[in-house]
């Protein structure tokens, strides 16, 4: 995926089916409204094999649909050994996942894996909980905190395009 002309980030949580699904849904989003969708690339992935190949958690999908994002066909895969070299931007929802990512790089890969919430300009959090084993309102507390992550992170970039 990575190409010279591209900017490509890869967001990462243990399922792949609440945060990271979300995350790449918002970004995505934001992408596409700035007309960039040529220039930057999003996916997702999970540290953990729980849920390959399922769809998001119905409950992060409605969630997201409220807000105007789409999370339709998206399905979890694992972290590949590729996806170091592969993409400029890997971003961890927390410091499990971080320090997981951190254990499977090989030597010399895993300088560009950082938490996401590092892109969050007024947060003082600095993981994005998981909302699995919560309610509806986890789920809405993860938009919050992805959707200011998010505009965060496309700042930035633009200031490399």
């Amino acid at each position: 995926m990575k190409k010279e002309d591209k900017i490509s980030i890869l967001f990462v949580c243990m399922g792949n089916i609440c945060r990271s699904p979300t995350a790449e849904g918002v970004f995505r989003k934001l992408v596409s409204d700035a007309g960039l969708e040529e220039r930057i690339i999003a996916d997702s992935a999970g540290t953990h094999a729980y849920h390959l190949g399922e769809g998001p958690d119905r409950r992060g999908m409605e969630a997201a649909d409220r807000r105007g994002y789409s999370l339709k066909g998206l399905r979890s895969r694992r972290v590949r050994d590729s996806d170091f070299d592969e993409f400029d931007y890997i971003l961890v929802m927390d410091d499990d996942n971080l320090a997981k990512m951190h254990e499977v790089a090989e030597d010399g890969q895993g300088g560009n894996v950082h938490l996401f919430l590092d892109f969050a300009e007024s947060s003082t959090l600095t993981e994005v909980p998981d909302p699995y084993y919560g309610g509806l309102a986890g789920f809405e507390r993860v938009l919050d905190l992805v959707e200011e992550a998010s505009a965060g992170l496309l700042a930035e970039i633009k200031k490399h395009l």
